[in-house]
């Protein structure tokens, strides 16, 4: 695999560069939640929204070092790869590979367009790592199923237009078996959204519950009692995504700007102290052969593969390392992240470094990655299990 970039390559990173400084000439704030749209229309516009859809359903057919690029320059501007949430980027790869061309032309617009808003319904109370466990009960009454039971942390579901669910449908003695995949309109008699406030005083998480709510079979993707193959397809999208490789990148960046601001121990800046430039470049050397390994699996996936097992390895060292970097901000902070824990935000006013607040609210964020899409331990037993056959 030759990582040194072609011209072709290096002209489509080019073209990426000119797309973000035509959108935003004045470097506006990125993040900000009323730019998405304008991100959007500029994505469509360009022909780049569903950038990783496949050809056949409007994608642009990058090829895998194509998509590196895009995920290295959007991440380094602050702006999403994809404008879409759990639609674009979870949901439409299944419609692909399982949905029936009605629901594709149903759902897709959609979610290209960015009209209709997608959370995912996994865990439950009983149920998150331990997926199989789940007892939310669908039952098929004539030409509906009639779904009762709950998820919980379910991402931005007091935002959503849709869930996608995972249900059970049958008892057999091989729990993933009898597990039905079901879409549910979030409007529906019945449904009823409970918010969770996160330790970083967000509003992501919700507990969703379901009273004898009624959807149409039609809402159903795939067989019934098949919704276990439907859901590992998602989990190794959902998986692989989660390696943040680009926002480890963008993170290594900006902390050694930091670092090279603040006093050492010794004499000097933070980033010339011995014990801190190692621990740092250490994390860096990590996260360079994360990156590879994250190319090497685009690579099979441009190829007509699946990510496959190699997502578990993805997302668990992804995530160790993210963590990493935002305990290395933390640490370069020191006292001045005091006032952006979420219950003396108010009181403290504007104290230490601005670039403490944001990262201090990461590093809090940062702590449910080793558990959001499936636990470091399930990774852990995926890798023993089908990747080192123990």
């Amino acid at each position: 695999m030759d990582l040194t970039l072609s011209s072709e390559e290096l002209a489509f990173r080019d073209g990426v560069r000119a797309l973000i400084r035509r959108t935003f000439p004045s470097g506006e704030a990125y993040r900000a939640a009323e730019h998405e749209g304008r991100w959007h229309a500029a994505l469509l516009d360009r022909g780049w929204a569903a950038n990783k859809w496949p050809v056949a359903f409007g994608g642009p057919g990058w090829t895998a070092t194509q998509h590196f690029i895009w995920e290295r320059e959007t991440t380094a501007a602050g702006l999403p790869a994809q404008v879409g949430g759990m639609g674009m980027g979870m949901l439409a790869p299944i419609l692909f590979a399982y949905g029936s061309p009605e629901q594709q032309k149903r759902f897709l617009p959609d979610i290209l367009h960015n009209r209709v808003r997608w959370c995912q319904g996994y865990s439950e109370p009983g149920a998150g790592s331990d997926l199989a466990s789940l007892r939310t009960r669908a039952v098929l009454e004539d030409d509906h199923y009639v779904v009762t039971g709950e998820k919980i942390w379910t991402s931005n579901a007091h935002e959503a237009d849709w869930m996608f669910c995972l249900t059970r449908t049958a008892d057999e003695p091989k729990r993933q078996a009898g597990i039905t995949f079901l879409l549910l309109d979030m409007r529906t008699p019945g449904v009823e959204v409970h918010p969770l406030v996160s330790i970083d005083g967000r509003h992501m998480f919700n507990r969703v519950t379901f009273d004898a709510v009624r959807t149409p079979v039609e809402n159903r993707i795939g067989r019934e009692g098949e919704g276990w193959t439907v859901a590992k397809g998602l989990l190794t999208h959902e998986r692989t995504g989660q390696a943040f490789v680009s926002l480890s990148q963008s993170l290594l960046r900006r902390i050694r700007e930091a670092a090279d601001a603040l006093p050492g121990t010794r004499g000097g800046s933070l980033l010339q102290d011995p014990g801190f430039a190692s621990r740092l470049n250490w994390a860096e050397i990590e996260l360079e052969a994360l990156a590879i390994t994250e190319l090497r699996t685009l690579s099979e996936v441009a190829a007509g593969g699946a990510p496959g097992n190699q997502s578990s390895l993805l997302k668990l060292k992804g995530t160790d390392i993210v963590q990493r970097m935002t305990e290395f901000f933390v640490e370069c902070a020191g006292p001045y992240t005091a006032p952006w824990f979420p219950e003396v935000a108010g009181l403290a006013g504007s104290v230490g470094p601005d670039w403490a607040q944001p990262e201090m609210v990461r590093y809090l964020e940062g702590r449910a990655a080793s558990i959001a899409g499936g636990t470091d331990e399930v990774q852990r037993n995926i890798i023993a299990k089908h990747v080192l056959r123990l």
